[in-house]
């Protein structure tokens, strides 16, 4: 079977990830392999670039720059929230046809996946060999089919470190803790606080996560009984919670209500998704504990973009697996001849094999959290969470040790 030789382009779209570059670093070592790679092309801020034509020849990068941009966080090539539809999609396949691109390789969720299809469809459409293949990589680890996805697992990480440190710090000085964290749709990166919890009254106490209506009553009850029980109460939440449907029945998140009862008007991307990080439902809910029960030591935080790309707790074997999905983009695409997202497959007690799903089968679709992972009467996740979450983690997860000493005996 002959080869189609051309230019690859690769492009990073979305949230940046503390891994990502791993995936970008992986399919231009491996593209360059290849003798029917004419050019490896990067486009600057994700498919932007591409119709802006704004490219960086990774061609003639050196190994180890690359290697070094590897093993730093965000986006190397930057990214972009645009949102490509039909239209878009066919200016980005004209340049393609203008440059000789023959592959092309997008990083990134579910939005972005949907740009592969969209292409993909339009070069079959017109008769033009292109090669096209979706890198998964999302903090927020929603995307169908994969086991999960490269940057959840250092994101994870994060989060439970974080969490680690701050149910430390409100046992010193007792409150109510509110740790906002990221999770549009799905709540897996909200879940992966409970991995911070070594002791039976370590926090976080309460975990909330889209996959489950809120009640602000029910909320209030059960830091209630936490705080009565331990004295403080740490609080995990997803930023998509929601407690009300609208008049076409979809969910509202609880943050956008909020933000209406107090006159503001929320933000929305050019993906159509409502802003809802910036401080304001963790202030919120902190407001209302504090208002309503009394309890004067209440803290919120919204951990925001620190999650994302934060080089100090990266996953070992979350930079593995960005790696080799990078490396399989090329295989797949250079020596296979075949198009679609690359998906990561679980085995044994913990191993990975890497395999090809259909495009449709990814575009624009959200895994959310199972309910086999979810305890809904203790607000917390399952065992079935842990043993899942815990491999991903990597090594060497930090150790916070109590001080076991008897009382003293005085007098």
């Amino acid at each position: 079977m002959s080869r189609l030789r051309g230019k690859v382009v690769i492009a990073q779209g979305g949230g940046p990830t503390a891994v990502i570059n791993q995936s970008l670093v992986g399919a231009v070592l491996e593209s360059r392999k290849f003798p029917e790679i004419t050019d490896v092309w990067g486009a600057l801020h994700g498919v932007r670039g591409i119709i802006n034509e704004t490219f960086v020849n990774l061609s003639e990068a050196t190994t180890h720059n690359l290697e070094r941009v590897a093993q730093t966080p965000s986006s190397a090539l930057g990214s972009t929230r645009d949102k490509p539809d039909a239209e878009y999609c066919h200016r980005i396949f004209n340049v393609f046809k203008k440059h000789d691109v023959r592959y092309f390789f997008y990083i990134g969720g579910n939005d972005s996946s949907d740009t592969v299809r969209i292409v993909n469809e339009q070069a079959g459409q017109e008769g033009y060999e292109l090669r096209t293949i979706h890198i998964p990589k999302t903090v927020d680890n929603d995307l169908p089919i994969t086991d999960h996805c490269p940057g959840y697992p250092s994101a994870a990480r994060f989060v439970a470190c974080a969490i680690s440190g701050v149910n430390a710090d409100i046992r010193a000085l007792s409150g109510v803790y509110i740790a906002v964290i990221m999770g549009r749709h799905a709540g897996w990166l909200t879940a992966a606080a409970a991995l911070a919890r070594k002791h039976d009254d370590d926090g976080p106490h309460l975990i909330y996560v889209p996959e489950r209506q809120f009640s602000i009553d029910r909320y209030l009850d059960d830091i209630d009984r936490v705080y009565k029980q331990y004295g403080r109460c740490l609080v995990a939440l997803s930023e998509g919670v929601w407690a009300t449907r609208n008049e076409e029945g979809r969910v509202a998140p609880l943050a956008v209500d909020l933000m209406s009862r107090a006159g503001r008007q929320p933000e929305a991307d050019a993906h159509g998704n409502i802003q809802l990080s910036g401080g304001a439902l963790a202030d919120e809910l902190a407001d209302i504990v504090q208002k309503r029960m009394g309890i004067r030591r209440v803290r919120a935080d919204t951990f925001g973009y620190l999650q994302r790309s934060f080089p100090g707790v990266v996953s070992s074997v979350d930079a593995r697996e960005a790696r080799e999905v990078g490396e399989k983009a090329a295989h797949y695409a250079c020596r296979h001849n075949v198009d679609g997202s690359v998906v990561i497959k679980r085995t044994g007690d913990y191993a990975v094999k890497y395999e090809l799903a259909r495009l449709a089968d990814i575009a624009a679709k959200t895994r959310h959290l199972p309910d086999e992972y979810i305890n809904t009467e203790s607000n917390q996740v399952t065992d079935a969470f842990h043993s899942y979450l815990r491999p991903l983690l990597g090594d060497n997860l930090p150790c916070l040790e109590r001080l076991w000493a008897p009382v003293a005996r005085v007098g």
